[in-house]
């Protein structure tokens, strides 16, 4: 048979490509179908597959099985249930004693509140600082300022169309300074609840004087941030990563975590009573836990009309000008004065007694011991010999290890390969027998990073020293706490104190010394999570919880606020310094 040249040329040859390809191209189709339902077999059945193949091999499909979910579904904290967990609440229930306390704590830090609105004001009615002013009132009978007197400046608040404030709320700072003395003490603000505020300052030295008035936030912003607060606990959302052997997996972890989402790790601690919770990974146990880190800051918080309320060089931290002079000049006072006239006539609701002020850049502490510099390593060697330091709390009391660490070429730093800026961290003189130790406090803590063996709670820490002349403990606890409602605070502090009662009645020399919040800088996304208004709030528990106990405190919160350098969360090393010179002024007090 002779083949015909149309059957075996070009044409027939594209016929039979293309029966090829057609053929093909219906088998990849079933191709893909198996693969893709084997796919699907395999990430539903991965649990049971789990028992039946290696550990490297279900966590390399459980990581693909992770991929293809966090590809579709960004890993963010699933939105809080106020009705299934509150953060103030968890934990064990308070006595009726703890109950009482807490109650009278809130009453003390209650912050006065505009009248409730149906819809929020809009910005033009809202705290304006440029259109506020203040001035200074004059003095007792018009007679000359002189030092031991008491300086009152009246603020004026009004609204962004110029319109005098009718209600109170605003969060003001005030100080007193004279730069060329380097001079400066806080003023006290006293709400009127009326639009109007007094800030009151003692003289305390001679010479011109200048009066600061500063709006931190509009009482409009206040609301605000009370409901972050209360609404919100959760915009700084945690993480704990889980391993074993080779498999790994990250949850997200807080005080508060809805129920409904999935099982929950209960590292509740069982000597405090304190909360914490995880949620389950999927394969592995909850003992399995390796580290605790911030997981980050839930973002778009506030609604467009709220977010004008925090604008930076608008309406926070503004300065509020004077109506007339700003200043006054303070002479020395009278030694000779009769008494009669040293009383005023005018009945004074307030005298202001602030903890210290600075005076020629060092701070003069009043009250307690004698201040006194400690300007070279070897006056601090001196001081700390035979001593062992122990120093709990967040970032601000690391910065003074860090300090005293760089100051003193004595002291040694024994390598803990613990990971950088978090800790614990050890310092050692051998030979003035000197041993400087701290640790973070436990969960809540914004770190990079935090091997879960070493999260410990501070009071477990301080039931564990033997104390003694020979021991000071330093504690700085409040940063990590101001996005929680102010019960959170209460509850730490409460079985801070209690370890604190311990250890003073097992041994009364040791030095406590306790570290107040202080200032930072602020802008529109950090006063959402850490504004000084949430710090006032808790540096006002603080020190009513402490009040009493034999416990040193140091004022950072007045240290921040009278001093002319800007405000910061870790505060600049002349700050540092003459907070370090006003703990070994306790240490080591002058012998008369």
């Amino acid at each position: 048979m002779v083949t015909s040249e149309r059957e075996t040329g070009p044409e027939h040859g594209r016929q039979k490509g293309g029966t090829v390809w057609k053929n093909l191209s219906k088998y990849t189709s079933i191709f893909l179908v198996l693969a893709l339902s084997g796919i699907i077999f395999l990430l539903r059945n991965i649990h049971t597959l789990e028992q039946k193949l290696n550990c490297q091999t279900v966590s390399t499909l459980y990581q693909f099985q992770s991929s293809i979910h966090s590809a579709f579904n960004p890993e963010e904290p699933p939105p809080l249930d106020h009705n299934r967990s509150y953060c103030g609440h968890l934990g064990l229930e308070p006595s009726a004693e703890e109950a009482l306390e807490e109650r009278y704590l809130l009453e003390s830090i209650a912050w006065p509140e505009p009248q409730p609105r149906p819809t929020p004001r809009p910005l033009r009615q809202t705290s304006d600082p440029a259109h506020s002013l203040f001035a200074i009132l004059p003095g007792e009978g018009g007679r000359e300022w002189r030092v031991g007197d008491q300086l009152e400046a009246l603020v004026h608040m009004h609204d962004f169309q110029g319109r005098p404030k009718r209600h109170g709320g605003d969060f003001l700072l005030a100080r007193l300074h004279s730069p060329e003395l380097g001079a400066g003490v806080a003023g006290q603000v006293l709400d009127h609840r009326n639009g109007l505020y007094s800030a009151v300052f003692p003289l305390l030295w001679e010479g011109s004087v200048r009066v600061e008035v500063t709006l931190v936030h509009s009482s409009e912003a206040v609301a605000v941030l009370r409901r972050l607060r209360e609404e919100r606990p959760d915009r700084v959302f945690f993480k704990s990563l889980f391993r074993s052997g080779f498999l790994s997996e990250t949850t997200m972890c807080n005080l508060c975590l809805p129920t409904t989402q999935q099982p929950l790790c209960n590292y509740t601690d069982p000597h405090t009573g304190e909360p914490w919770y995880c949620y389950k990974p999927k394969l592995l146990s909850c003992d399995t836990r390796i580290n605790h880190a911030k997981g980050g800051y839930q973002k778009h918080l506030l609604t467009n009309k709220e977010s004008l309320l925090f604008q930076s060089g608008v309406n926070i931290k503004v300065r509020i000008h004077a109506s007339g002079s700003d200043s006054v000049i303070v002479q020395p006072e009278k030694k000779d004065k009769p008494e009669m006239e040293r009383s005023s006539v005018r009945a004074e609701p307030i005298r202001v007694t602030p903890s210290g002020y600075y005076f020629q850049g060092s701070w003069r502490a009043l009250g307690g011991v004698a201040m006194h510099q400690f300007n070279d390593s070897s006056a601090i060697t001196q001081c700390l010999k035979g001593k062992v330091v122990y120093m709990y709390g967040d970032s601000t009391a690391r910065q003074w290890f860090e300090y005293l660490n760089a100051f003193v070429p004595e002291l040694k730093e024994f390598n803990l390969h613990s990971p950088r800026n978090v800790g614990p961290f050890m310092a050692v003189d051998s030979t003035h027998n000197i041993l400087l130790r701290y640790r973070c406090h436990g969960p809540p803590i914004r770190f990079s990073t935090v091997i879960a063996s070493e999260m410990r709670y501070v009071a477990n820490e301080l039931d564990g020293l033997a104390g003694g002349p020979d021991t000071v403990v330093v504690l700085s606890v409040w940063a990590h706490f101001s996005t929680y409602p102010v019960e959170v605070y209460i509850r730490r502090l409460r079985h801070i104190r209690r370890a604190v009662v311990r250890l003073l009645d097992r041994a009364p020399g040791t030095l406590i010394v306790v570290r107040s919040a202080n200032l930072q800088a602020l802008d529109p996304e950090v006063s959402l999570y850490n504004s000084d208004w949430f710090s006032v709030q808790l540096d006002g528990v603080l020190r009513a919880m402490f009040r009493g106990l034999d416990v040193f405190l140091v004022d950072a919160w007045e240290m921040t606020l009278a001093h002319h350098l800007p405000h910061a969360l870790h505060p600049p090393p002349v700050i540092v310094k003459n907070m370090i010179d006003n703990i070994l002024s306790y240490v080591c007090p002058e012998k008369s």
